[in-house]
């Protein structure tokens, strides 16, 4: 299955039915969606007053289908009052008027239409609700394959690029491995040195070899202690452990994005404790450059649904 990111765009649009005179101008529907990352599915529609019925069948088209993002739906329709008024026809105006003569005999005192007024009854007299609701959801429908094939799209170069960074990943650890079984080695050497040399003139004056053994033991005990602190071979083995899992999540695709987020947290944990138990500039410095790389990955996992 595909990578799927949580940013992308889509529009349709659809021109109206022919009108029923020639005096009346053709109107149309148009439908917006976009998208960006989120924790979570959050929708948002901004919809005229004429298309606010037609809410609850989107958001039901949308949650079948998406998964996480910030989502935005906004429609529109041409030839109406958002986008100009239209002319209108004269049996408009009659059916007005008279509507108006009624209320005015119960209500004498009620204030006749005003121009804008007018416009704006007859605008949204335009056009059949339930033609209208149909038409948008078959607009929404095909915006929202648009959509997906736009925010697949996305993903597959989003793995792309994690896929990359796996691979320097593994590079960086394939460096830091050959130098663990010497670093041990050193500051283990290097404790008993030191340990030999704070005892030397202390047990030399004694000419003890009881105690001369038991400080040789106390040494090695010591700096075997001190070696497995400094070892940073379980992180090493942890961390090719969460690259293979980042690998095989991003090939087997859908959603995947808080899986890969997790893991990307413990990429990071074990690439910090490597610098902090690294007394090795070459092993800090192999570190910090996973680091970057990780920070790298966190940016780009947080678009992925």
């Amino acid at each position: 299955m595909a990578v799927y990111s949580m940013t992308g765009y889509a529009t349709a649009q659809s021109g109206g039915p022919a009108a029923a005179n020639a005096s009346e101008p053709k109107s149309g529907l148009g439908v917006e969606i976009r998208s960006v990352n989120s924790r979570f599915l959050d929708l948002t529609f901004k919809l005229p007053d004429d298309l606010r019925g037609s809410e609850p069948a989107l958001r039901e088209l949308l949650t079948a289908t998406l998964k996480r993002g910030k989502v935005e739906v906004r429609a529109w329709i041409e030839g109406r009052a958002d986008t100009g008024a239209r002319a209108p026809s004269t049996a408009e105006l009659q059916k007005l008027v008279g509507l108006q003569d009624n209320v005015r005999a119960w209500l004498p005192g009620a204030a006749p239409l005003s121009v804008a007024e007018v416009l704006q009854l007859t605008s949204r007299q335009a056009g059949n609700p339930g033609e209208l609701h149909e038409t948008l959801v078959e607009l929404a429908r095909s915006a929202l394959t648009s959509l997906l094939a736009a925010r697949e799209r996305e993903g597959g170069r989003l793995a792309d690029m994690l896929l990359d960074r796996l691979t320097q990943l593994r590079q960086h650890a394939r460096q830091a491995q050959p130098l663990i079984p010497q670093l041990v080695a050193q500051q283990r050497q290097r404790f008993i040195d030191r340990w030999n040399d704070a005892l030397g003139g202390a047990t030399g004056s004694l000419g003890n070899a009881v105690t001369s053994d038991m400080a040789r033991d106390r040494a090695l005990t010591e700096a075997t202690a001190f070696a497995i602190r400094i070892d940073v071979a379980e992180e090493l083995t942890r961390l090719d452990s969460h690259l293979n899992e980042i690998e095989r999540l991003l090939k087997k695709g859908a959603e995947i994005g808080k899986r890969l987020d997790f893991l990307i947290q413990e990429l990071h944990r074990e690439a910090n404790t490597m610098g902090s138990k690294s007394s090795n500039l070459e092993l800090t410095n192999i570190s910090v450059d996973m680091k970057v790389l990780i920070e790298q990955m966190r940016e780009q996992v947080q678009n992925i649904e």
